[in-house]
């Protein structure tokens, strides 16, 4: 059953209440989703196995910690996800990036693909997917069942905003993955828009409103 962690970090809380405003405008809301990103990702990555390695600092020479095991991908879900990335590799900066293009159509609220780029050892790799909104789940789920079409076995989803009715589906489809949150809200209204929510995180990182 995949493990899901809503972020407590008072940081964490804080940023995500201030980029609620509607009055927050594109490059300080794009600026915050960044340092949001970084922040979810060093307390995501609390379990990445470390090893033993001997180095020499200019005093002597001593034993300290790296990370061992999978090397890592991070995987926005065009268009929003994007605005995470550099938040993430802040942190892990050897990370690989790929894209995944989904878009929600109107009529249906059901993702359709659009475009699909990974690195060449994606499989190989433990691999971040990163999306601001978990609304519905329709994306994330469609985006996270093409990386293991692809082979890809070591997935995790991080992201800003969710709502009950996407975590329970993405608990339903894909229970090996972990979720990462740093808000849960109350629900999805008519037009599935989380509520409280922060509006179309897309459109307020691009100022396309």
């Amino acid at each position: 059953m995949s493990k899901v962690q809503i972020m407590d970090h008072p940081l964490i809380q804080h940023k995500i209440n201030y980029i609620r405003r509607e009055e927050v405008g594109s490059k300080d809301f794009r600026q915050i989703v960044g340092e949001i990103a970084s922040l979810m990702c060093y307390e995501a990555t609390r379990d990445l196995k470390l090893q033993d390695v001997v180095i020499r600092t200019p005093i002597c020479e001593t034993t300290g910690k790296e990370l061992s095991g999978k090397k890592l991908a991070v995987v926005p879900i065009l268009r929003a996800g994007l605005g995470m990335v550099d938040g993430m590799l802040n942190m892990i900066p050897a990370a690989k990036v790929g894209h995944i293009g989904l878009y929600r159509d109107p009529a249906t609220f059901e993702p359709v693909e659009y475009y699909c780029k990974l690195p060449a050892d994606c499989s190989e790799r433990e691999v971040f997917v990163v999306d601001p909104m978990l609304a519905t789940g329709g994306s994330s789920v469609a985006a996270i069942q093409m990386l293991k079409d692809k082979g890809v076995k070591n997935i995790r989803f991080m992201c800003i905003i969710a709502a009950p009715e996407g975590v329970e589906r993405m608990k339903k489809e894909h229970p090996d993955v972990d979720i990462y949150i740093g808000a849960l809200d109350e629900c999805l209204n008519e037009h599935k828009y989380i509520v409280p929510g922060l509006g179309d995180a897309g459109d307020r990182i691009f100022g396309t409103k």
